[in-house]
């Protein structure tokens, strides 16, 4: 159907609102970015603070061992997670470790345990030590980037909302 040239008002589309479908795919988006949000600040993020407390006095800890331990790669994304232990004189200090890193490399990973001689109870590797810089800007983009999308999302959403009112009122 084609308008007719003589007519002198605007011809006017409905508006395309998404209804319940699209708020409730709107919702499992923003459940699922804030869940992967939240499982990175929770999961990652502890290790990666105490690693940056005890990085500057960390030192090789011979009585230390590591009772298990793996590394996944996707592409240039490396995650280990790492179970140390160390005798104190006091008691047996275990602690699970995560890291989560870029890079490219090929093969396995080998491992010392560290620890401060003042706060042996924040037991780390040499690797997540190494890493430390590269852990910290990846987590930093992951998190900032996961905040982003999820705030433009928002305000996409909140914008469309409002053009749809405008467009039903007018």
């Amino acid at each position: 159907m084609t308008a007719s040239p003589n007519r002198s008002e605007p011809l006017r589309l409905p508006p395309q609102g998404n209804g319940w479908r699209g708020a409730l795919r709107a919702l499992i988006g923003f459940v699922a970015l804030g869940g992967l949000l939240v499982a990175c600040l929770v999961h990652t993020t502890p290790t990666l603070l105490t690693d940056w407390q005890v990085h500057a006095r960390a030192r090789a800890v011979p009585n230390a061992q590591v009772s298990a331990g793996t590394c996944k790669t996707t592409v240039i994304v490396h995650v280990c997670d790492v179970t140390v232990s160390l005798r104190t004189p006091t008691a047996t200090v275990t602690r699970q470790v995560n890291y989560l890193f870029t890079g490219l490399h090929v093969g396995d990973y080998s491992i010392a345990v560290m620890a401060d001689p003042e706060r042996p109870d924040l037991v780390t590797t040499d690797l997540g030590l190494d890493q430390l810089w590269n852990r910290t800007i990846t987590v930093l983009a992951i998190v900032l980037g996961l905040a982003g999308i999820i705030v433009a999302a928002g305000f996409a959403m909140i914008r469309n909302s409002r053009a749809a009112s405008a467009a039903a009122a007018a």
